[in-house]
C-alpha cells in the first residue's frame, strides 16, 4: 500500500535505523532511497536492507521528486534518512489512512529529537506550536500522502532547499493532519549548529524564502 521514499546524501550513519524502523510493517510495499551521490556506503546500506536505491540529480526536491516517481504504491511515504519512526508508528498511519476523507488530506507526525537534554524539549514544543499556529510542519516530521493527491498538488519542485515548504504550503491547512506517532531525528545538527543559533538561521531562512529569495541563495546561508 505503502511506497516509502528516503533522499539520502552520504546518510550511512543513520540510514540503517531509518530502514529498520519501517521496512517490516505490513503496510509498507516497497522502500525507495533516492540516492544524490553518496561517496559512503549509503547505497550498499539501503540495498542491504532491501531497499531500492535509484540515483538522482543532488538537491532533497530532485530526489524526493525521483523517489516517487520510480515508486508504484497507492500512498506516498516520504521520510529523511536521519528520522526514525517509532514502533507503532503503521497502526496511527493505517487509522490516517482509512479515516474519512484520507486520499484528500496529507499526515505529518510528531517531531521529536533524539536528546534526552532540556534544549531538546523545548525545541519539539517550539515545533508543535508552529505546527498548530503556521500549519507549518517540516520534511524531518515525514509526509504521509496519496499518490493521487501528491500528484494533484504538483508534487516536489525541483528546488535544493525549502522543497518541505512549498509542497506544504500548496497543500493548505485544511489538508494538513497530525498523526499521532512520533519521526524521531537526529540532533546532530542542533548539538553542531547549537539549539538557539540553528533555529534562528532556519527561521531567517524560511523569512527569505517568504520575500521571494530563491532557494539557491538561500542554500549558501542553510549551509
Amino acid at each position: 500500500m505503502i511506497s516509502v521514499v528516503v533522499p539520502a546524501l552520504n546518510a550511512d550513519a543513520t540510514l540503517g535505523a531509518a530502514l529498520a524502523a519501517v521496512r517490516d510493517s505490513p503496510l509498507v510495499g516497497e522502500i525507495v532511497v533516492a540516492d544524490g551521490g553518496s561517496r559512503d556506503a549509503t547505497v550498499a546500506t539501503a540495498q542491504s536492507l532491501g531497499a531500492r536505491a535509484i540515483a538522482a540529480a543532488r538537491g532533497r526536491g530532485n530526489q524526493l521528486a525521483a523517489g516517487a516517481a520510480a515508486s508504484g504504491g497507492e500512498w506516498l511515504l516520504f521520510l529523511h534518512a536521519d528520522c526514525r519512526l517509532e514502533p507503532g508508528w503503521d497502526k496511527a498511519a493505517r487509522r490516517f489512512i482509512e479515516g474519512p476523507g484520507a486520499g484528500e488530506r496529507a499526515g505529518y507526525f510528531v517531531f521529536a529529537l533524539d536528546d534526552p537534554g532540556a534544549a531538546a524539549r523545548r525545541l519539539e514544543r517550539l515545533v508543535a506550536q508552529r505546527c498548530r499556529v503556521l500549519a507549518l510542519p517540516y520534511g524531518d516530521q515525514g509526509l504521509l500522502i496519496s499518490r493521487r493527491l501528491y500528484q494533484a498538488v504538483g508534487g516536489f519542485a525541483p528546488i535544493p532547499l525549502m522543497e518541505d515548504v512549498d509542497i506544504v504550503r500548496r497543500l493548505g491547512r485544511r489538508r494538513l493532519q497530525p498523526i499521532a506517532a512520533r519521526a524521531v531525528s537526529s540532533a546532530r545538527r542542533y548539538r553542531e549548529g547549537g539549539y538557539i543559533r540553528r533555529p534562528l538561521r532556519n527561521l531567517l531562512c524560511l523569512s527569505l524564502y517568504f520575500t521571494g529569495m530563491p532557494p539557491a541563495r538561500l542554500l549558501r546561508l542553510y549551509g
